[in-house]
């Protein structure tokens, strides 16, 4: 007896503890409202987004390397006073003269790299003002106008491999992004169940504990009256103290998740939640053929896999390029003039035209350049059938949780069947135990059962929702609404 008055007591105070938490402010969530939290303002999908910010400004960088560019240089000023080294035609030697220039110039161009061929094309203005104290006198040099071609030749052409790899980076990128916050809503789906389990456990063990309680004073009734013996009396007592440890244990457990779910929804400490349930689920059945068509074009996975394959191709035409002859074709023509004057210094420019070519051709590197260019075939050989098993996994994969999706609403619908079922057995299990038909075990069983299908009915519903998310993820496709999955990549980067 003395056990059982410090256990109420224990019990009671448990009650006020959880009356005085109750107190605080509480908000009532459904499952959708949990995930469109999640979405907003969990850490993870903060994550995402700026993952993306850095892979969109990885484009866009890329992007700025094909559009023309436009450049202003100068130096103003650009002072010397020295003894400069000059050849006297004369006297035939070197002599050395005092020099005294302030020279100011600036330069304006236009530069655009070509991606077809991997060279570049410049238009270059630029004019220069010098002073030369040493003879009091000024000149303008002038270059109105300069166009410079920049082309290598038999070489691996960058740009053209960036105008195939990059595209792809970045609709990976978009993709990884929507993805990733699908992976959030699994994890949202998660942290909701975990803490609906807390909560239906902290219910179960209130109800327990006010059936084991009422059960046990009547076991000490009937004791007295010596129709039941002192094993079922002491059954039932120790029923009653497992109740109070129960209620104990599964307030601690609700505190746990809870707290999880509320830093994982950014929440303050002081709100406490209490969760709606779901009460169904979609009636919806997915084809095979559907999410591996949608999954085929959607995917990230499969896009990088693509991006890998393309990626060694690339490291191959680089390794047999540099293997062999190199070489950069150089031109420009342009006008060039000077004059005391400013107005004269473009009256009459003169051309100036240039051409160069330079190469370099390996004569002997023992087999270097032969042996990184077959490295490299060795390389794409070996990514493209790492690609190809990747690809037989994904899909086999994708097929095993299509099969299982499909199941999940069944395996719902009989969890729910189950748990009113074993609901109402307890209720007839007690009501004849009362009548001292049956005994204190079948009791325990029947509420033990009780307990068990309450449990899986949450279970089966946390399943459904996480293999319903699953199949979003991989396919990036919305079921229900019969739509792909958006969002507006411009608002992510501002």
């Amino acid at each position: 007896m003395q056990r059982i008055r410090l256990l109420t007591i224990a019990v009671i105070i448990a009650s006020l503890f959880s009356t005085n938490l109750m107190s605080q402010e509480t908000r009532r969530l459904t499952l959708d409202e949990v995930i469109r939290l999640a979405e907003e303002q969990s850490p993870y999908a903060l994550i995402a987004k700026h993952r993306f910010r850095a892979s969109y400004w990885q484009y866009r960088t890329f992007v700025a390397e094909y559009r023309p560019a436009l450049t202003l240089t100068g130096q103003l000023p650009d002072y010397s006073t020295a003894y400069s080294r000059v050849w006297n035609s004369v006297t035939e030697q070197y002599d050395y003269a005092s020099t005294n220039i302030l020279q100011t110039s600036g330069s304006m161009a236009l530069a655009q790299n070509i991606g077809l061929t991997g060279g570049s094309i410049s238009l270059v203005s630029d004019l220069t003002f010098e002073r030369d104290f040493e003879r009091n006198a000024n000149k303008y040099i002038s270059a109105p106008l300069n166009v410079r071609l920049t082309q290598p030749l038999f070489r691996y052409n960058e740009l053209k491999w960036q105008k195939k790899i990059e595209p792809l980076k970045y609709e990976e990128a978009r993709k990884t992004y929507l993805s990733d916050v699908e992976n959030v809503h699994m994890m949202a789906v998660q942290y909701f169940f975990n803490l609906a389990l807390a909560q239906i456990n902290r219910e179960i063990a209130e109800t327990n504990m006010q059936n084991a309680d009422t059960l046990y004073q009547i076991a000490r009734g009937r004791y007295n009256l010596g129709t039941i013996a002192e094993d079922e009396l002491l059954q039932m007592e120790l029923s009653y103290l497992n109740a109070g440890t129960a209620i104990n244990e599964s307030e601690t457990n609700l505190r746990d998740r809870e707290l999880k779910l509320r830093s994982f929804l950014g929440f303050n400490q002081s709100l406490r939640l209490e969760l709606i349930i779901p009460s169904e689920v979609p009636d919806l059945e997915v084809e095979v053929s559907e999410v591996l068509k949608l999954a085929e074009k959607n995917n990230p996975e499969l896009i990088a896999l693509e991006r890998q394959l393309v990626e060694a191709q690339s490291s191959v035409a680089q390794a047999k390029a540099e293997k062999g002859l190199n070489a950069n074709l150089t031109a420009s023509y342009g006008l060039r003039d000077q004059d005391p004057l400013l107005n004269l210094a473009y009256d009459q420019p003169n051309q100036q035209q240039t051409i160069r070519v330079g190469f370099t051709l390996p004569i002997l590197d023992w087999g270097l350049g032969r042996g990184r260019y077959k490295m490299a075939q060795s390389s794409e050989e070996l990514t493209r059938m790492q690609v190809e098993q990747s690809r037989i996994d994904f899909e086999q994969n994708l097929l095993l949780d299509v099969q299982q999706f499909n199941l999940q609403r069944n395996q719902v619908f009989i969890a729910a069947k189950s748990d009113t079922v074993a609901a109402k057995m307890f209720e007839v299990t007690k009501q004849r135990f009362l009548i001292g038909k049956i005994d204190v075990l079948e009791l325990n069983n029947a509420d033990t059962k009780k307990d068990q299908n309450r449990r899986s009915y949450i279970q089966a519903l946390n399943n459904y929702w996480t293999y319903y998310f699953n199949l979003r993820a991989l396919t990036l496709y919305d079921f229900v609404s019969r739509k792909p999955l958006e969002t507006d990549y411009e608002r992510l980067v501002e």
